[in-house]
C-alpha cells in the first residue's frame, strides 16, 4: 500500500527517511495543518526537543482520531527556528515512527507565527 522508493541510482537519503513514498491503492487520506507544541492544557515547553515531543503526540492524537497509525505517514514537513538544535527534533521523528520511513524534508525559518513555537511539524497520512 505505501512503499518506500529510494533507487540504487541516486545517493542514500541524510537521514532516516525515504527519499519517495509510493501510495497505491488507498481510499483514506489524511492531510494536517502545521502542528504546533501546544500542549492540551495551553502550555508550550521552552526546549526545543520537549516541544517536538509535544507535537508528535498531538500528531498520534490526530492520526488516532482518523483512525491512523504512524506507519501510515508518507510525509513529514518540519519547519524549525533557525539556531535550534535538529538533532532533537529528528530524534523526535524517529522514535515516534520507530523505524517505518516517511519522505521527509526539514526546513529553517527566522521564525513562526507566535515567537514561543520554536518548530512545527505537517503530515500527510494514507491508508486503505
Amino acid at each position: 500500500m505505501n512503499r518506500s522508493i529510494d533507487p540504487d541510482s541516486i545517493a542514500p537519503p541524510a537521514a532516516n527517511y525515504a527519499h519517495a513514498v509510493l501510495s497505491e491503492q488507498l481510499s483514506r487520506w489524511l492531510y494536517t495543518s502545521g502542528v504546533v507544541p501546544t500542549s492540551p492544557d495551553g502550555s508550550v515547553p521552552t526546549d526545543i526537543g520537549d516541544q517536538a515531543d509535544v507535537v508528535w503526540s498531538n500528531i498520534a492524537a490526530l492520526l488516532d482520531e482518523a483512525g491512523m497509525l504512524p506507519t501510515d505517514v508518507v510525509s513529514v514537513t518540519t519547519y524549525a527556528v533557525a539556531g535550534e538544535p535538529l538533532g532533537e527534533v529528528m530524534a523526535a521523528r524517529d522514535r515516534f515512527l520507530d523505524g517505518h520511513r516517511a519522505a521527509s524534508t526539514l526546513v529553517t525559518v527566522p521564525a513562526l507565527a507566535r515567537p514561543e513555537w520554536k518548530m512545527e511539524i505537517a503530515i500527510v497520512a494514507a491508508a486503505s
